[in-house]
């Protein structure tokens, strides 16, 4: 091997130990790794075990029951990252327009259902021979599929800030979180409605690894709220859906994903101040890498869908909390209190 192979990497670094170290730090289990690279458990664990004695460090912290990044790791894994998808990007475009023509979203669940369908359909509509992919799921997984260029970007809250280096967030528009039941419920009845009276009820929460988990458990924490009974954690939007209008459960989770729900009369959102749950949506990419024409082109669509949502004309005007928060430019006006 020449002196510019050497200088470049480690000729001992083969490509199968960066695609599986990524995927075992995705997985935060060497056996979850193993099943998705459809390999066996030993050979993802010598995999991992050779990069660790090649760059002489520790990637992985080993002490607990999910695999967790070292310091290191952290390191290597932004540059390994940011390495695989420009590679990948360097694949699509030397394989021609067909592989170019084609834009993967990693979009949260309150985006899928508020602002991204008409965004792709306004898309799909002047992009013809365009595929678009969407997939959901928590933010830490999407944000893994935008690193390593799996997605073109991601629709959804901004992350925390340690989780952002090498990202970067556009803003698109402010969201909270609701509290939402099925028309009829016995809360919807009471004069003098207090959050403390959820506690006689099965709540549904966001799961621990969604973005608004700890903003809903401060939220809760604040009102006293420590031990839920019957807790449920869900970030589905059909099941949640369905849960919640077969029984007298109470689910919490972020406007965007009951928006229409709620218009239409299929559920109900109860009196509760949840101004302290805003957070910006947006756009999140790698900040290092050029866009493809059609993936700047949807981002172009996600925007003007969200200029029409700040406007007031993104979707039907539904009923608000009884007492909502003030303050905030972008909110509709303030609903009547009931009596």
């Amino acid at each position: 091997m020449n002196a510019l192979a050497r200088r470049i990497i480690d000729p001992r670094i083969k490509l199968r130990h960066i695609v599986c170290f990524l995927e075992v730090a995705r997985c935060k289990s060497v056996v979850g790794a193993a099943d998705s690279l459809n390999i066996s458990q030993p050979a993802a664990t010598k995999t991992i075990q050779e990069l660790e004695q090649t760059l002489e460090s520790a990637l992985f912290d080993r002490s607990r029951r999910k695999l967790v990044l070292t310091g290191y790791g952290e390191v290597f894994y932004r540059f390994a990252s940011t390495s695989i998808a420009a590679l990948r990007q360097g694949v699509d475009a030397a394989g021609g327009a067909e592989q170019a023509a084609f834009v993967k979203v990693g979009a949260l669940p309150t985006v899928s259902a508020r602002i991204l369908p008409a965004a792709v359909r306004a898309f799909t509509e002047t992009n013809s021979g365009v595929r678009v992919r969407v997939v959901t799921g928590p933010n830490d997984y999407l944000l893994s599929l935008l690193r390593t260029g799996d997605a073109d970007l991601v629709i959804g809250r901004m992350a925390e800030p340690q989780t952002m280096l090498g990202l970067s967030f556009e803003h698109l528009y402010f969201e909270r979180v609701t509290f939402v039941v099925r028309p009829g419920h016995p809360l919807l009845s009471v004069r003098h409605f207090d959050l403390s009276m959820i506690d006689n009820y099965q709540i549904l929460t966001p799961t621990s690894g969604s973005v608004i988990h700890p903003i809903v458990e401060r939220m809760l924490w604040a009102h006293g709220l420590t031990q839920l009974r019957n807790e449920v954690e869900t970030v589905s939007d059909a099941f949640g859906r369905a849960y919640v209008r077969q029984s007298d459960a109470i689910w919490i989770i972020s406007e965007g994903v009951v928006d229409e729900d709620v218009a239409e009369g299929h559920l109900a959102l109860l009196p509760v101040d949840t101004s302290e749950t805003l957070g910006p949506v947006g756009l999140t990419t790698r900040a290092d890498t050029a866009q493809s024409l059609a993936a700047a082109s949807l981002m172009d669509a996600v925007r003007q869908t969200a200029q029409a949502l700040r406007d007031g004309d993104g979707h039907k005007r539904r009923p608000r909390p009884a007492s909502p928060p003030a303050g905030i430019a972008e909110r509709r006006p303030r609903a009547p209190k009931r009596v």
